[in-house]
């Protein structure tokens, strides 16, 4: 049975010497072989490499001396494991090549498995997915449903990397069913989690594929009682509701997700900045403001400016829709500040037609247009897109500068022009604009628990296994 890093761990090692003590007693060689793996095995845990590679090292030349040629290739296999597991996958694949000649369906499945992870570790993804694919193939046909959900989920990592989009939902939705069958239900719901996530990106897939792995994703978490890992995933199911404009299912998410007790702050801050901007999107500002507030603040509390900035800019949206024009101007100014603190050019340029706006509609030109200035001046040289951006500051501004002149000519008695006119975006242009979602669930995670369904690949959600490599008993 393989060491995978998980809640099984390893093999008992009294297990193994039973079973063999019925054919003969272990001598003197045999016993240092188990008793230097046990000790690499327990240095690895401790992160105590050296001593592990030491321990492992003296097992495969007391193995080599025991002339076993299974012990010894169990050895190399697990000094492998080692190496990969210390980031040096070069010199492990080089001692799983030794271990390779397994006899027929012995140990094969773990072999596959590492072998995927030393190329997944050299970036060779394409190789890596092959290999993990044997793995998951043998799993199965052991019936080892938990092994084969790791197995996919890791697969589905190297897809991401190639951008093979419908590979990797594929490989995630394949993982989630392993995990039903093993009985790992939060497993299971972050596997469907990221498909769903990956479906998005890939744009392959209808919005009702998409809703109907996000639906099982919402039964599979009717199992899970565990409140720290409800409230991440409410947060991720809400994040892709809101990336697909089901604005309604996700506000419920999110609502689900503050719901849990004892959330970590930083959870918490990305659950109220979420909810505030998704009811933002279905015009119900009245009842956003205040998480805009709390969020603000969680956010301050945490020294993340720059999350606090977009709550800055959704609340000032909101009040603004409310026409509370000088609460939206005084917010759109906190946000500036905290988009500068945090070296955000395309937040202040945003903030700023946002002010410019702002104080057009309270009549305080002179402020309007030097907000106007500021914007462009924050626009990046040279960028296609910023033609049609320029455009529209450009043309704001001289609407400005127009009733500026005006007024001066009619010695201030007079309004020139309506301002209601100029400040009626697109609603779609202000929920693109300001309706800022945090996109980092990660935000809130601790630091095993990073998402998969991103370029970087590697990283693994704490629900699946921690480690990297799989490790073996030797007798």
């Amino acid at each position: 049975m393989a060491f995978d890093k998980g809640s099984r761990g390893w093999k008992s090692m009294a297990q193994g010497v039973k079973r063999r003590s019925r054919e003969s007693e272990p001598t003197e060689l045999q016993t240092s072989v188990e008793e230097l793996t046990a000790s690499g095995h327990f240095s690895l845990q401790s992160a105590r490499w050296e001593e592990a590679l030491i321990c492992l090292k003296k097992a495969l030349r007391a193995a080599t001396e025991l002339q076993d040629r299974r012990v010894r290739r169990a050895c190399s296999f697990n000094l492998g494991a080692a190496y990969i597991e210390m980031g040096r996958p070069e010199k492990g694949l080089d001692f799983l090549k030794q271990a390779r000649l397994w006899e027929r369906g012995e140990r094969v499945a773990d072999l596959q498995f590492n072998l995927a992870v030393a190329h997944q570790a050299l970036g060779r993804n394409a190789d890596a997915a092959g290999y993990f694919l044997q793995a998951a193939q043998l799993y199965r046909s052991q019936g080892d449903g938990d092994s084969e959900g790791d197995t996919c989920v890791k697969m589905a990592q190297c897809y991401i990397q190639l951008r093979d989009w419908g590979q990797a939902v594929r490989s995630f939705l394949r993982g989630g069913e392993s995990y039903k069958i093993a009985g790992r239900s939060d497993a299971a719901a972050i596997a469907h989690k990221e498909a769903a996530s990956c479906m998005i990106q890939s744009e392959q897939f209808s919005v009702d594929d998409i809703i109907s792995v996000l639906a099982e994703c919402q039964v599979l978490s009717d199992s899970i009682t565990d409140k720290h890992t409800l409230g991440e995933l409410y947060l991720s199911l809400g994040l892709c509701y809101s990336q697909l404009r089901y604005f309604q299912e996700a506000v419920g998410c999110y609502q689900l997700g503050l719901s849990q007790k004892d959330s970590p702050p930083a959870h918490r801050a990305a659950l109220l900045q979420n909810l505030g901007a998704a009811l933002n999107s279905l015009g119900r500002y009245h009842q956003a403001l205040d998480y805009h507030r709390q969020a603000a603040g969680l956010h301050g509390s945490l020294r993340n400016r720059g999350s606090q900035a977009r709550c800055f800019s959704n609340l000032a949206l909101a009040c603004r829709e409310l026409k509370n024009n000088q609460e939206a101007a005084e917010n759109f100014l906190h946000a500036l500040q905290a988009f500068r603190d945090t070296g955000d050019h395309p937040g202040q340029r945003q903030v700023c037609e946002a002010l410019g706006e702002t104080y057009f509609t309270l009549r305080e030109l002179h402020k309007s247009i030097q907000y106007y200035k500021q914007a462009l001046a924050a626009l990046p040289p040279c960028q296609d897109w910023c033609v049609s951006v320029q455009e529209r500051l450009v043309n704001k501004l001289t609407t400005a500068l127009q009733q500026q002149l005006y007024l001066s000519l009619t010695g201030g008695l007079q309004w020139g022009c309506s301002s209601e006119t100029l400040l009626e975006p697109n609603p779609k242009e202000v929920q693109q604009r300001w309706n800022r979602l945090d996109t980092e669930p990660s935000l809130a995670q601790d630091p095993e628990n990073q998402p998969t369904g991103r370029a970087d690949g590697s990283r693994a959600t704490r629900h699946f296994r921690k480690w990297t490599s799989r490790f073996c008993t030797v007798m």
